[in-house]
């Protein structure tokens, strides 16, 4: 950096703070408009982005389906970068205003759950899967996922933002991001030396909760990163990842709510299995 920066003794907000959320981030909570969520056929009610937050809880889902649990939903678009998680009807299903969020309406009253980690949770013991009965399996999957929880926000508020959506790149942030996030993929890549999930032998909701971040990181997916943090080098992460990504339930639950990529990996809304068929956006917008 050229220019030192001398803090004032009280912040003020006086302008949009630069990068690609500018427009969106404020230092205030609550809505800025009246706008009520619509509620579909199902009892279980996802409003959400494909972000790797949102994916955590499609994937969670499609799993679920895919065990055979009656956990059929529908997944409402939230488009972040437009404002709608600050309407007065998502900010009562979460009054943090991030997706994703989730309306349980078989539960009386219906039942808001906030928080990717939470949801997982949630689903988990509502369904009676991914997170073992075992105390010992069932400790060691708390662990991760809230490894995760504590370990994503410097991958991408730090790392990304500064990485690939900063107005201007500067050289110390990406450094000490990067330093953190490589430490973060020595510490998975050491653990999944010796065990096939990170639970052990189980695939679990630390899976599905760290997939989508480090995953992405590893495959390519998130930032443009891989070559420049030597994603290859975490063999076993590399290892983890693509068995995970091999995975039907992960392929549809990385779909949902996806407005970016390929049109035929796009599914905007989902109200029922069929949709993958026929509702992806190159067959509603006729394109091959």
């Amino acid at each position: 950096m050229t220019d030192n920066y001398t803090p004032p003794r009280v912040w003020t907000w006086d302008k949009a703070n630069g990068g690609e959320f500018a427009n969106i981030n404020r230092p205030i909570a609550g809505p800025t408009h009246e706008k009520e969520l619509p509620v579909g056929k199902h009892p279980l009610q996802l409003y959400s982005l494909a972000t790797p937050n949102g994916q955590k809880v499609t994937i969670m889902l499609e799993e679920l389906l895919e065990a055979g649990k009656d956990a059929e939903y529908d997944a409402w678009l939230i488009r972040i970068n437009e404002g709608d998680q600050f309407g007065s009807g998502f900010v009562a299903v979460n009054p943090n205003s991030k997706i994703p969020a989730l309306m349980d309406h078989g539960a009386s009253p219906p039942r808001r759950v906030f928080e990717s980690g939470s949801i997982l949770i949630y689903l988990a013991e509502k369904f009676g899967a991914f997170l073992p009965a075992d105390p010992a399996k069932r400790t060691e999957t708390l662990n991760w996922l809230f490894w995760q929880m504590g370990s994503a926000p410097l991958l991408g508020g730090g790392f990304g933002h500064f990485f690939a959506y900063a107005p201007e790149k500067f050289e110390y942030p990406i450094n000490r991001y990067a330093m953190e996030v490589k430490r973060q993929l020595d510490v998975l890549d050491r653990h999944l030396t010796d065990n096939d999930y990170m639970a052990g032998d189980e695939y679990t909701i630390a899976d599905i909760a760290i997939w989508p971040w480090y995953g992405g990181v590893v495959l390519d997916r998130a930032y443009g990163a891989a070559e420049f943090l030597d994603a290859q080098s975490y063999r076993n992460v590399l290892r983890w990842a693509k068995q995970i990504d091999a995975r039907p339930a992960v392929k549809r639950g990385r779909m949902v709510n996806k407005v970016n990529g390929p049109l035929e990996e796009q599914l905007h809304e989902r109200h029922d299995a069929s949709d993958f068929l026929t509702r992806t956006q190159d067959r509603l917008e006729g394109t091959a």
